[in-house]
């Protein structure tokens, strides 16, 4: 059973933000061989929210939950990470869908945007989200542009 919950970066505790960036540079930077800039400035920024799925205590998954204008001109979904061993058994699914969920409730009816990484459009596709540019390379990785309309 997953505990979600999302919170402001002010009402992380300093385990919490920890347990979230380790998490996601995991993920992002060391399994993907990816150096890029994973601190943005935009975590802090007002209007934005994280979400976190514990396991426990262990942190197994996380999305970051963004207001209009901040990435994308509508809301954004980002950071959406899976801790490598509990893959397969469809945590992302419900981490996606805590966050559609948590996006309607914070921002209802309003449009989402997502630069997905290409190998998993089909997987944003099942939630809704439809292609909306070409494949472009971000930091070496293929990526699309997505969204999904209200």
């Amino acid at each position: 059973m997953i505990n979600w919950q999302i919170k402001r970066f002010s009402q992380l505790t300093t385990l919490q933000l920890y347990q979230m960036l380790k998490l996601r540079v995991d993920v992002f930077v060391v399994e993907q061989q990816c150096a890029y800039a994973e601190l943005d400035d935009k975590d802090h920024h007002q209007g934005v929210y994280h979400l976190l799925g514990y396991q426990g205590d262990v942190l197994v998954a996380c999305a970051r939950l963004l207001p209009q204008g901040l990435s994308y001109p509508s809301v954004s979904i980002g950071r959406v990470a899976i801790s490598e061993k509990h893959r397969g058994g469809g945590l992302g699914h419900q981490l996606l869908q805590e966050a559609l969920k948590s996006c309607e409730t914070l921002w209802p009816k309003a449009s989402i945007e997502i630069g997905a990484q290409h190998h998993l459009s089909v997987f944003y596709q099942r939630h809704g989200f439809k292609p909306s540019s070409a494949m472009y390379l971000e930091d070496g990785i293929e990526h699309i542009d997505m969204t999904l309309e209200k």
